[in-house]
């Protein structure tokens, strides 16, 4: 009897490709698909979760160039990039950041995204009781919006408190919260919270949903990969643009005192390098410091990283001091961020 070979993961050609090269690749000839990626098991495991509440609604998915769920559309699209560690890597050094780049932040996504799929499956947002407790549905989205940190009246799941942004994200945010949770660890995370009437409501619709088909039943996938004639490149010069990927130069004094422009050392390991690989320690020091400014956080950390690669700083010098120091300055930048600049961020 002939043994027969394990299949091993698909090889691309443009894996082995120059990134100049990569970059003049059209997006619909990578030919990556979310079968077969680890993308695969984040959604199993979000199936699960459904599956334990008797939700008979499975969202289909595919693969397009950004994370969205088309109106009236039971179903997620999930950035190409993350179905290939090649360009999980070209992300990052493009955008500084791979969102839903790791297995936590990837389902804290997509259980988001399936509270959208479900509200097309089942038309929930239709229901008065639904609008009562988070808005008006077809309301028009705002081109920015000013979080409060401090409010009880919204889950906290996403970053930047993205619950704040819109009634249909406030819901998708509370839907996220409860289907994560078998346990029920929200109501004592949320007691005494007003946002605990919403995640009460969400609880009792999904019982309410049990063994219940959708309504809305469609297979399409608008904006897939194979339809994108966009090169990677052009890809990226777009993305650039329209997350306007510049870094304010205010931060230049002080990232130049402790790090090093001096040529002497570019053989020294890049600033903003260091500060991506440490940014988890990083978070950890100054979050026990800036309280209710997490808010503030991401974004002032993004913007001194995005500056130090700008500047080509190099990081000369002990490690832990450099860490314990960069600590120290982000926590001093957060709370003046917070006090000095309107924070309202793009949506």
């Amino acid at each position: 009897m002939t043994a027969t070979r394990a299949r091993g993961p698909r090889h691309f050609e443009w894996e082995d490709l120059k990134e100049s090269e990569l970059l003049e690749t059209p997006l619909r000839n990578l030919g990556i698909r979310v079968e077969g990626s680890w993308i695969e098991s984040c959604l199993h495991e979000l199936r699960e979760e459904l599956a334990w509440r008797d939700i008979r609604f499975n969202p289909h998915t595919w693969l397009s160039s950004e994370w969205f769920v088309a109106d009236g559309i039971p179903g997620i699209a999930i950035p190409f990039y993350l179905a290939h560690p090649r360009l999980m890597k070209l992300e990052r050094k493009q955008m500084l950041e791979v969102e839903g780049g790791t297995r936590e932040e990837l389902l804290k996504i997509l259980r988001h995204e399936c509270g959208h799929a479900l509200d097309n499956a089942y038309e929930l947002s239709s229901d008065p009781r639904w609008q009562k407790l988070f808005g008006n549905p077809k309301r028009a989205y705002p081109d920015h919006y000013r979080p409060n940190p401090s409010s009880r009246r919204y889950v906290q799941h996403l970053r930047l408190y993205y619950g704040q942004s819109h009634p249909a994200e406030d819901f998708a945010e509370t839907f996220a919260v409860v289907i994560g949770s078998k346990s029920g660890g929200w109501r004592r995370r949320y007691a005494g919270w007003p946002a605990l009437r919403k995640l009460e409501y969400v609880d009792a619709l999904l019982t309410d949903l049990r063994g219940t088909p959708p309504k809305v039943h469609s297979s399409r996938r608008p904006e897939s990969l194979p339809t994108l004639t966009i090169t990677l490149g052009q890809y990226y010069a777009e993305k650039r643009e329209r997350y306007v990927v510049s870094y304010p130069d205010i931060y230049d004094r002080d990232l130049r005192r402790l790090f090093s422009d001096d040529p002497g050392h570019e053989r020294q390991e890049l600033a903003s390098h260091f500060l991506r690989r440490n940014s988890t320690e990083i978070r950890r020091l100054v979050s026990t410091w800036t309280g209710e400014y997490q808010f503030t956080l991401e974004q002032v950390l993004k913007d001194m990283i995005g500056r130090s690669r700008q500047l080509k700083l190099r990081a000369v010098g002990p490690e832990r001091r450099l860490k314990m120091e960069f600590a120290v300055l982000l926590t001093v930048k957060t709370m003046d961020f917070h006090y000095s600049r309107r924070n309202w961020f793009a949506l």
